[in-house]
């Protein structure tokens, strides 16, 4: 349903959002994520363009998140590096079907819509709650993956 370049953007949101607002340097984040360093810088760079991430320079520098995680959604973070794509016309290039799509096309569309939505109300905040809801320890991706 969504790239590996939107999970890796995600990966980084939520990691970051459990460092307090400590900047992090591209390095760090990637062994935490377990993303390409390479691919990460890249990911990061749409992330700051979209006002979701901020990166300071020089010593003890590095990235944080530009807003409070209960401002950030799942779906601004695959926004931000590789939007979900909606079905408008018939991928098939039919003239027929013109702007009307035919059930199958219809139903994805439909499903995509509703992943939308679901990510839409999703909160990096929430995702963080979940995953710390009676634990000690918070567990920000994976089961199994420490901070």
């Amino acid at each position: 349903m969504i790239s590996q370049t939107a999970e890796y953007a995600l990966r980084a949101v939520v990691f970051l959002g459990t460092q307090d607002g400590r900047p992090l340097t591209t390095r760090a984040i990637a062994a935490k994520t377990q993303v390409p360093a390479g691919y990460l810088s890249k990911v990061l760079q749409g992330l700051g363009r979209a006002d979701l991430v901020q990166s300071h320079r020089g010593l003890g520098g590095g990235f944080v998140l530009a807003r409070a995680l209960d401002e950030i959604t799942v779906l601004d973070v695959i926004n931000a590096v590789d939007p979900l794509r909606r079905i408008k016309h018939c991928p098939l290039g039919l003239v027929a079907h013109g702007t009307r799509l035919c059930p199958l096309h219809r139903r994805l569309d439909e499903a995509i819509a509703q992943a939308e939505s679901l990510f839409e109300g999703t909160t990096i905040a929430q995702l963080l709650e979940e995953t710390t809801a009676g634990r000690s320890e918070a567990v920000p991706t994976c089961p199994g993956h420490r901070a």
